[in-house]
């Protein structure tokens, strides 16, 4: 079976509350598609993020002496610093305009994964002009965290979505990293419910009968990259990816298979 990843149509803005699960069926119905088995729903984590009320405004943020000190070193403000400090474990690297961390659900990003594209809560496009300046300027603190739990909004999504459509499903939720040694970003899998976060080659031969020794594949990585290529990283308003014909089995993963340990780390 081919692999296809279909961006779903018709996604509106998404507030606090939102039903999502609600939100993808009626897009998976105006995009004409009916869920099989093993199909997979890619979701972008800012959705989730602000289905799950995970916006906050730098101006209701009290940074305190340590936040005021990774703004000086990394030039930033020192409200979006304390919250980067918030939701990391360990603070890694810092140079102006990027502080490198350890978040809180294990992998390492820049400044926490914390987002301020699209996400004002005001009217988009034109209709700002509805809006007054007092509203337009507080709404440009608007910043937005990463989920709580992705695995765990992973599994809600994919068992209400299982509940009504009688099939066995995935479901990923994707961000866009850097990478060390590589310039620009690319979708990584930060949480899943359903299909593996690796797939094991070790002592699968290959071409010439040769046994693999070290080979294991990010699939749900390579599977956020493709899907993020599909979705656009801009303006492009596709936050949900249907897949199909995902070439591995399904089965139970989480983002723990992803992360590598600390005392397996050459370059921490």
């Amino acid at each position: 079976m081919p692999l296809t990843l279909t961006p779903l149509l018709s996604i509106p803005l998404i507030h606090p509350g939102d039903d999502l699960t609600k939100i993808v069926l009626t897009a998976l119905h105006a995009s004409c598609i009916t869920l099989h088995n093993n199909d997979i729903l890619v979701i972008t984590s800012k959705i989730v993020s602000k289905a799950e009320g995970r916006l906050v405004n730098l101006d209701v943020v009290v940074p305190l002496e340590r936040a005021f000190e990774l703004a000086t070193r990394s030039a930033k403000d020192a409200r979006l610093a304390e919250l980067i400090l918030q939701e990391s474990r360990e603070v890694l690297r810092v140079r102006p305009g990027t502080i490198i961390v350890e978040h809180r659900l294990g992998f390492v990003c820049a400044n926490a994964g914390i987002d301020h594209s699209n996400v004002s809560p005001l009217l988009p496009g034109d209709r700002q002009a509805q809006v007054s300046e007092a509203e337009r300027a507080r709404a440009e603190n608007w910043v937005l965290l990463l989920p709580e739990n992705p695995d765990h909004s992973a599994a809600e999504i994919r068992a209400k979505l299982e509940a009504v459509s009688g099939k066995r499903l995935g479901v990923m939720i994707i961000d866009s990293h850097g990478r060390a040694w590589r310039l620009g970003v690319v979708g990584t899998c930060i949480g899943l419910s359903g299909l593996p976060a690796i797939v094991d080659k070790r002592g699968a031969p290959d071409l010439f009968g040769y046994r693999l020794r070290i080979t294991l594949i990010a699939v749900a990585d390579e599977l956020a990259a493709a899907a993020s290529l599909v979705m656009g990283q801009v303006a492009e308003g596709t936050p949900v990816v249907h897949v199909r014909g995902f070439p591995y089995p399904l089965r139970e993963g989480s983002l723990s298979e992803l992360l590598r340990p600390k005392e397996e780390d050459m370059f921490r």
